[in-house]
């Protein structure tokens, strides 16, 4: 009650005459407000006070509205994604969404150096779309590994600022010491962070050819990885529970880092070429929750609404691409768990007999048929097909045929690959099938077109219970009146390293080419 009345004569004193004051204490204080001890001067503060702690207020509702209007962008931005045919809306929601908690994050924080913040905003962007402007679809996978890389390196990097000036971050306690529960979010944070930098940058390496894409199988490795974990788990508590934990004290911090740059390298390099959608589907998780973890030492809501839905969206996508290669989605995670040393190999089986056409025999093949069924693959990325497979499906339909394409989930290097080049080539939305729904259809095609694809097709995962990919859904192809397999030659096989009885089936055409040069041939004949 005391506060309220000095509140309310320090508001009529700031509008009256200093004469006008009134002792309203009746303790014989004056009202001097020159007098930093008068009540005219008291009740002026606790103003000023009420009036800032107001504003704070109305500042973290507008904070929280904005961030929740950027969250809301970001779930918009996933569900675009999810079609092609909006994924272009997708995008436009999320580079919204980034746009407002950028810039509500530099409005509502103390800026050391503005001028510097755009700076590497602009020197970053501008890297960053020179790379994308320039990268070959081809690259695409390896594009994404790398871009994911960086994530993670930015989430230790923030750990490690927050770890040496923790009173920056508000996370500094009154004993000295950074706070348990900071300690365990940095932990996990840099932890998560560096395993996304090291599996990443292996990621990287198998994909762009710098080393294998065949499992590398370390001796005990479960052993290893396991016992890994469980030291960065119990480092974690000890280091949350030390007593002496001050900003840059300690070794603890850098082991748990270091352990875990270890075992993402240690996670990765098990795993073959054949599941690396499934990889860089799980390192885009990895990096989501890494920023979610920052998030937290941030205090930021956007990074943690944001790092939750990457992180928990691709978990479930990579979740869903292990059921369609027949994968454990643990054993992938685990770096590997039980995978056969001699899957990737890519040794091919003993020669048998095969039919080999040219390209005018599959031209006038497709010219006869009524439903013709394309199947494109990583063959047909590396070779840059699609462009001239496009020009093949339009001269087709200009014969009255019916043509659609069967995407497979894990066909390419990458989630969604294929679906990225035949956008590319500008292929319309409704003429691309995935394949629970088209697979049906194979029975009544006249022609399986494949191009660049082998175990999508590959009748071994329905026959076959001692092959590796056993179980995995493939396109029923085998159903169809003839396939065309489109292929350099027959001395090596798909990553799975399985031969593929395809090949030697009776109504099987091989054309053996670089498969844009065996399209655009056959456009060629179509042509004439």
């Amino acid at each position: 009650m005391m506060s309220r009345a000095l509140l309310s004569a320090g508001i009529a004193m700031i509008a009256a005459p200093a004469q006008a004051c009134i002792d309203i204490t009746n303790d014989g204080g004056y009202c001097d407000p020159g007098n930093p001890d008068s009540h005219f001067a008291l009740a002026a503060r606790l103003a000023a006070t009420d009036a800032a702690e107001a504003q704070a207020v109305i500042t973290e509702a507008w904070v929280a509205l904005a961030y929740l209007v950027a969250g809301v962008c970001f779930i918009l931005a996933l569900r675009g994604l999810s079609s092609p045919s909006t994924s272009q809306r997708g995008n436009r929601f999320g580079m919204v969404g980034m746009l407002i908690a950028v810039v509500t994050t530099l409005v509502t924080h103390d800026v050391a150096s503005l001028p510097e913040i755009v700076g590497a905003v602009a020197i970053g962007g501008g890297i960053g779309f020179i790379i994308a402007r320039r990268i070959a679809m081809t690259a695409m996978p390896q594009l994404v590994a790398a871009f994911h890389s960086l994530v993670g390196l930015a989430a230790v990097l923030v750990a490690a600022a927050a770890f040496y000036n923790p009173g920056a971050f508000g996370i500094l306690g009154l004993d000295g010491n950074i706070l348990a529960v900071s300690r365990v979010e940095m932990a996990l944070g840099a932890a998560i962070g560096a395993i996304t930098f090291s599996g990443s940058v292996i990621a990287f390496a198998k994909l762009n050819g710098n080393m294998s894409g065949a499992p590398i199988l370390l001796p005990a490795r479960h052993v290893i990885n396991l016992g890994t974990l469980a030291a960065i788990i119990v480092l974690t508590a000890l280091y949350a529970l030390s007593g002496t934990a001050g900003p840059g004290e300690g070794a603890t911090f850098w082991i748990i880092v270091a352990l875990a740059f270890a075992i993402g390298f240690l996670l990765i390099i098990p795993i073959g070429g054949a599941d690396m959608p499934v990889v860089v589907s799980m390192l885009n998780s990895y990096s989501g929750w890494a920023a979610a973890a920052m998030g937290f030492t941030l205090h930021n809501t956007a990074m943690i609404i944001t790092g939750a839905l990457v992180g928990s969206s691709g978990a479930i996508l990579s979740y869903i691409m292990c059921r369609a290669m027949n994968r454990s989605f643990i054993s992938v995670i685990a770096g590997g768990f039980g995978a056969d040393s001699s899957a990737g190999g890519g040794e091919a089986r003993e020669q048998r007999p095969y039919k080999q056409g040219s390209a005018e025999d599959a031209a006038f093949m497709l010219q006869q048929a009524e439903n013709v069924i394309i199947i494109p693959g990583y063959g047909m990325a590396v070779a840059q097909a699609q462009h001239a497979l496009r020009e093949m499906a339009d001269l087709l339909k200009e014969e009255g045929v019916n043509v659609k394409y069967a995407i497979h989930p894990v066909a390419g290097r990458m989630p969604g690959h294929m679906n990225v080049l035949l956008a590319e080539a500008q292929v319309p939305y409704d003429e691309v099938f995935e394949l629970e729904d088209i697979n049906s259809e194979f029975a009544q095609a006249d022609v399986a077109f494949i191009i660049g694809a082998n175990d999508v097709v590959n009748p071994a995962a329905k026959t076959d219970k001692s092959s590796p990919i056993y179980g995995m859904p493939v396109f029923d192809v085998d159903k169809a009146k003839t396939v065309m397999f489109i292929k350099r030659s027959m001395g090596g096989v798909g990553y799975a390293g399985v031969d593929n009885d395809v090949f030697y089936m009776d109504q099987t055409m091989m054309l053996l080419a670089d498969a844009k040069k065996m399209v655009e041939e056959i456009n060629k004949s179509l042509a004439h």
